[in-house]
């Protein structure tokens, strides 16, 4: 490696740590990043980021292209041995065999950064923020060294949720502020506080060593049984599309540079296009069971407002830097006919993102959709939908050839380079080499517009002192207290005083995981006494107490399993049986299913946390007289009919601390939140409603004749009634 070097500018951005020689004119200096002795124009930080971006994408050979036009698998660091994504250091050892250092970047690592040339790597899992940031530098100074110095962009799924769920990669905040999941931000119902939120993550991202978040996740939740309905910003197309301009304003403009792209920036790449929310029956599309989106309400149009109108109508940098198709097969959508993968539709990225619409941003596909199918339906993965029958390589032509630029979770160069060669026989080396050309520009204009080609590096002390100051977890725990919605309070909160809590403890059976591994039955305590300790004095006894806090989650239940095939997804507690399920599905057809009706009618299922339900009828029975007060984590809208009645109060939250629902209970916080979404009357109308369509199905009424509607939240003096239920709600 080279000599370690400090190059500061008088003017213009300082190189910081650099290992690359340094070229000096008119008394400034530059990276010689292409090691010629002369200042070429992707080495010069005063020209623009698209003059920069094109000149070095011309110099590039087709392996470096394709290089940039992969996403890297997510990376845990350090990769211990047992854990997610596993790997190996020096040489095939273990982390713990190996003697490595945290930071140590992996011998996969260092075999996708130097052989297969990608520069764009997925961060899951890291120990803390200097691990982060010295792992950082040990990737940025391999590729330093390399040919052209092309920097690594380093990404991240959101990483700030102050509880996480079943869904997804996403990392429980760790080394970062703590803010509500989107639904929790939904519930502010306030543009201002999502922008202050996305300030705060891109300066945290930015001492992480992240450039690129995996979101905002501006998908329209309109069908309340989706497992990633926590994620979004709720049913209503004007809250998703203010919350997605604002999100994107504040994660990428660098104040510093007038409210545009610069140093502290953080680029967004929003998802789903074109809206994942109407998955048929709520089954989602990561499993092969689940791959359809529907429009039964033929209200396909409504869920593109948030890109069309916020996501890529921003003040300062224009639009979302990217944009991540979904999984899913958006049915009966292509006026061809045709009923593939969004990423595998010339229809959805080509005809619509890109030529209607004139997206010009980076596109790239949700994770490992390309490779071959599993022979089980029930897997993870498999999710080359309607391109079953080509190669690994075709699939990749095809995608590249709609408008994509970038493939999720492939760190094999080898399907790329195949396809370039079946694009060459089939229009020719100079119009493939123009598109590859094509979407290495987008590529780099990420890293040009962040300043990682001038200086990449980060100082690990300076890191630790942002991630998780106390001002920003302030912050983010007063975003929680805004986050929670009160539903019902029969005049018991709030609950001021130690006194006496009996908090009971809850059982979860065993189901089926995210990984569609079995999760083994758990029981676990309702909430942690350390946490309660602060507010009020803990009980095991019931007659002890002076009142019972109850923390449950919504319904947890699956969609499908071998021994039982579809099935409902059910937002109840007790056993549901669908005989209000359509007859016929609207979608359906999978090489591996004897029948394309996907129905369910007639079937049963139950929620693996049933228990949650009957914990809160038991307290109630065991309290007598006094408060029994409902914490409901809800993932999903839910039936709530099931224990309204036995409880004294409610609270909803969509993923924060315990404290912060007790700062609630005990009066140290007036709740503020309004619903998201509907909370609905009974699963009947649920069956009956079109995924695609918001505000269709009824709400509940409760026993105090209050209607769980969009918008409904209580403080303490009543129901909410002001300037944000005026803006959203009373006009919707």
């Amino acid at each position: 490696m080279a000599d370690i070097r400090v190059i500061e500018n008088k003017s213009g951005p300082s190189l910081g740590v650099c290992t690359a020689p340094v070229i000096e004119k008119d008394g400034l200096f530059f990276k010689d990043l292409e090691r010629t002795g002369e200042l070429v124009p992707y080495e010069d930080w005063r020209l623009t980021p698209e003059e920069r971006a094109k000149d070095l994408a011309s110099r590039l050979s087709v392996e470096e292209m394709a290089g940039l036009m992969m996403y890297s698998a997510h990376q845990v660091v350090p990769a211990e041995s047992g854990a997610w994504f596993g790997a190996t250091y020096r040489g095939g050892k273990s982390f713990e065999e190996s003697g490595a250092e945290d930071y140590e970047l992996t011998d996969q690592q260092k075999k996708f950064l130097t052989e297969d040339h990608v520069r764009y790597v997925l961060a899951m899992m890291l120990k803390n923020g200097e691990v982060a940031a010295k792992w950082n530098n040990e990737m940025q100074a391999l590729c330093e060294e390399m040919p052209h110095g092309i920097p690594v962009n380093t990404s991240s799924d959101p990483r700030h949720g102050a509880g996480s769920t079943a869904a997804e990669f996403k990392t429980e905040a760790k080394g970062t502020s703590k803010w509500p999941l989107g639904l929790g931000l939904a519930a502010t119902f306030s543009p201002e506080l999502v922008n202050k939120f996305a300030k705060v993550a891109a300066k945290e991202y930015r001492a992480l060593g992240i450039t690129t978040e995996l979101g905002p996740q501006i998908d329209l939740g309109t069908e309340p049984r989706w497992m990633r309905v926590a994620d979004t910003y709720g049913q209503s197309s004007k809250l998703a599309t203010d919350y997605a301009k604002a999100y994107c304003e504040g994660l990428q403009n660098d104040e510093k540079c007038g409210d545009g792209w610069g140093r502290d920036s953080v680029a967004a790449m929003v998802k789903h296009w074109p809206g994942g929310g109407p998955c048929e029956a709520g089954r989602d599309a990561h499993y092969a069971f689940g791959k359809y989106a529907v429009y039964p309400g033929d209200n396909f149009e409504e869920h593109l407002k948030p890109f069309l109108e916020g996501a890529f109508k921003l003040d300062g940098t224009e639009q979302a830097s990217a944009v991540m198709p979904y999984y899913t097969v958006s049915w009966g959508v292509d006026p061809s006919g045709k009923n593939v993968g969004n990423s595998y539709s010339k229809y959805i990225i080509g005809d619509l993102l890109r030529d209607k619409y004139g997206y010009k941003g980076i596109v790239c596909t949700d994770w490992g959709i390309t490779q071959d199918p599993s022979d089980k339906i029930d897997s993870f993965g498999s999710r080359c939908y309607g391109t079953e029958k080509l190669s690994e390589a075709e699939r990749h032509l095809t995608i590249i050839e709609n408008g994509v630029d970038q493939f999720g979770g492939n760190n094999d160069i080898k399907p790329i380079l195949e396809a370039y060669r079946i694009g060459c026989e089939r229009h020719g080396e100079e119009a493939m080499r123009k598109r590859f050309e094509e979407s290495a520009v987008r590529l780099l204009l990420n890293s040009f517009r962040c300043g990682l080609f001038e200086n990449p590096y980060l100082d690990a002390e300076n890191s630790g002192k942002v991630l998780g100051c106390d001002e920003f977890m302030k912050e983010g725990f007063d975003a929680q207290l805004r986050s929670i919605v009160m539903v019902k309070n029969n005049g018991v909160l709030p609950v001021s005083g130690k006194k006496k809590v009996y908090i009971p403890g809850r059982h979860i059976d065993a189901h089926k995981g995210f990984m569609r591994n079995m999760v083994e039955a758990i029981d676990l305590p309702g909430a942690k006494p350390e946490d309660v300790a602060a507010f009020y004095e803990v009980t095991d006894d019931p007659k002890d107490a002076d009142m019972a806090i109850c923390f449950i989650e919504s319904p947890v239940s699956d969609g499908y399993t071998e021994e039982t095939g579809y099935r409902p997804v059910t937002l109840q507690y007790r056993n549901y049986v669908a005989e209000d399920a359509r007859e016929v599905s609207i979608a359906g057809g999978d090489f591996r299913e004897d029948s394309d009706n996907r129905s369910y009618k007639g079937k049963a299922n139950r929620a693996a946390n049933e228990s949650d339900l009957d914990l809160v009828i038991k307290a109630r029975e065991q309290m007598g007289d006094k408060p029994v007060i409902v914490s409901i984590r809800m993932n999903n809208p839910c039936i709530v009919a099931e224990f309204e009645k036995y409880a004294d109060a409610i609270l909803v939250n969509f993923g924060v601390e315990t404290a912060a629902v007790l700062s609630i209970v005990s009066g140290k916080a007036e709740p503020s939140g309004m619903l998201p979404v509907q909370l609905p009357k009974d699963m009947s109308t649920i069956e009956k409603h079109s995924e695609d369509v918001p505000f269709d199905y009824e709400p509940y009424t409760d026993s105090e004749g209050n209607k769980y509607d969009f918008g409904f939240g209580l403080n303490w003096k009543g129901a909410i009634r002001d300037d944000r239920w005026d803006k959203y709600v009373g006009n919707r």
